[in-house]
C-alpha cells in the first residue's frame, strides 16, 4: 500500500508557541526572564526543546551544555502540563488526509517530538484516530533522521516502505527521507518558509490542497 507519512511540528501543526513557552518557563526558573520570542523563535522550536534551550543560553551566556541536560526534563515537564493551549493544525490538514485516505494511502506519523507527548497532542486536536501510526522520538533506540522511524511508522500503518513519502519541514525531513531512500515532500507553510526550497525535497507545496495530486505522482 502506497504511504504518506507526516512529520508533526511544523508540517501537520503548529506547536511553536506552546514549545517557546516550555522553554521560558525553563528560563524563568533560573532567574532570566522569558529569553524566547514568537513567532521569531519559531524555527528553532520545531527543532526541539534542546535547541531552544541552546539558542536561550546563547543569548544570555549564562550556562554551559550541562545545564541544558538538567533542564531539558523540566521543559518536557512544563511542556506536558500545557502542550495545546496555543497549537492548532496547518489549515487542510485534515481535508488532505481524508483525501489520501479516500485514494487509497496509509497514513501515519513520524515525530521527533516523544511518543506520550504526541500521541497526547494528536488527542487533544481530536485527529489521532486519523492516522495508522505514530512513531516518537523514543518509540526506538534511534530517531530522525536515522530512516529507522520512518520505516517503522509506514509499516505499522500497514504500508509498504519502498513506496512511501516523508512530509515535513526541516533538514531533518529531507535528511531522513534521503536516508531511507523515499522522495521528501516539504511544506513552506511551515516556520521555515520557502527556505527549504534550498533543501532541494523532491516537492514542494504552498498548501495541502496540493499534497494528494504530490503524493499520487511521486508514488505512481
Amino acid at each position: 500500500m502506497r504511504t504518506v507519512i507526516f512529520d508533526l511540528d511544523g508540517t501537520l501543526a503548529d506547536t511553536s508557541r506552546d514549545l517557546i513557552n516550555a522553554a521560558n518557563h525553563c528560563f524563568r526558573g533560573l532567574g532570566l526572564g522569558d529569553v524566547l520570542t514568537h513567532p521569531a523563535d519559531a524555527p528553532t522550536a520545531m527543532r526541539g526543546g534542546r535547541a531552544m534551550l541552546t539558542l536561550g543560553f546563547g543569548r544570555t551566556g549564562s550556562h554551559g551544555e550541562d545545564e541544558i541536560d538538567r533542564q531539558y526534563p523540566i521543559l518536557l515537564e512544563a511542556y506536558g502540563r500545557d502542550l495545546s493551549r496555543h497549537t492548532t493544525l496547518f489549515p487542510g490538514t485534515m481535508a488532505a488526509v481524508g483525501a489520501l485516505r479516500g485514494d487509497g494511502f496509509a497514513v501515519g506519523i513520524c515525530t521527533n517530538k516523544p511518543e506520550g507527548l504526541a500521541e497526547r497532542l494528536m488527542r487533544d486536536l481530536g485527529v489521532r484516530d486519523a492516522f495508522g501510526s505514530l512513531v516518537g522520538a523514543d518509540t526506538l533506540p534511534v530517531r530522525k533522521p536515522d530512516p529507522a522511524p520512518f520505516v517503522e511508522a509506514v509499516r505499522r500503518a500497514g504500508g509498504n516502505p519502498t513506496r512511501a513519502l516523508l512530509v515535513g519541514d526541516t533538514v531533518t525531513d529531507r535528511e531522513t527521507a534521503r536516508a531511507a531512500g523515499v522522495p521528501s515532500v516539504l511544506v513552506t507553510f511551515g516556520p521555515l518558509g520557502r527556505a527549504v526550497e534550498d533543501l532541494a525535497p523532491e516537492a514542494l507545496i504552498d498548501d495541502f490542497a496540493e499534497l494528494p495530486a504530490v503524493a499520487a505522482r511521486l508514488l505512481s
